[in-house]
């Protein structure tokens, strides 16, 4: 009769015990689980930055820079004050094409990684319009309404950016500014190019020397992504104001030859 109480005892604490192993391994799968669930979150976000990258540019530039300020400050209120009868007609067509607003919203990277929100001309429908930039505008897109198809061609669409020129968010030359989940080749930019970041180190521009050389739009192999974020680094390392000049004359013969954009 003892034999018989221990042996169900010893039974118990033996289920018990093979309970417990079973639900510490179940705490440890739903643990690791939930653990790379928040890495591949925060791999969607983009917060993938390298801080040792956002290191002072050094005294011999800031002259300089001081200067790009200066220069943008003017140029961009110029350019708004005499585009404005432009600015008018193109909201006008945009209300008549397809009602809705007359801009595009987009969050993007700035300064030191930080977040800023862009400015366009909506060249694409309401619905069909992506605010979060991982879904990229390519040739024939369905989602451009007729005027829209008109403004990418010719990247008057960029022209609102003025505005975040004068804020202090972009520069009228740099990198290229992207939606923070921008892909290329399927890839997040920052997982495919390890140094991406480096790019964030001045404003973004409006224009720069990447899309000067040909590297815009879609990015369908690494190979081009890693082109387009070396003239971006190149530019950063290698920053002047005739730069920026050069980049804004090839800019403009590129405009006026009817554009590179779709």
């Amino acid at each position: 009769m003892y034999l018989c109480q221990r042996d169900a005892i010893g039974e118990y604490f033996h289920g018990r015990c093979l309970m417990n192993v079973f639900n510490s391994k179940l705490l440890d799968t739903a643990f690791s689980a939930k653990t790379v669930k928040m890495k591949a979150l925060d791999a969607a976000n983009s917060n993938i930055r390298q801080p040792e990258s956002f290191a002072a540019l050094g005294g011999r530039k800031r002259l300089q820079l001081g200067l790009k300020r200066t220069f943008d400050i003017f140029g961009a209120t110029s350019a708004l004050v005499i585009l404005l009868p432009v600015f008018l007609t193109i909201a006008l067509l945009i209300v008549l094409d397809d009602g809705g607003p007359v801009f595009f919203r987009q969050i993007r990277w700035g300064l030191k990684g930080s977040k800023i929100t862009v400015y366009k001309f909506r060249s694409m429908r309401s619905d069909l319009c992506d605010p979060t930039g991982v879904e990229q505008t390519v040739k024939g897109d369905r989602r451009l309404t007729r005027i829209g198809a008109f403004l990418r061609k010719t990247n008057i669409d960029e022209l609102p950016q003025l505005l975040n020129v004068i804020k202090g968010d972009m520069s009228l030359v740099g990198p290229r500014c992207h939606a923070i989940n921008m892909r290329a080749a399927g890839m997040l930019y920052e997982e495919l190019v390890p140094e991406y970041h480096y790019r964030h180190l001045m404003r973004p521009g409006i224009t720069g020397l990447a899309q000067t050389r040909g590297w815009r739009g879609p990015t369908e192999r690494p190979a081009e992504a890693r082109a387009r974020i070396a003239s971006d680094i190149y530019y950063i390392r290698n920053f002047s104001i005739w730069l920026d000049m050069k980049i804004m004359f090839r800019t403009l013969l590129s405009e006026l030859r009817g554009g590179t954009g779709f």
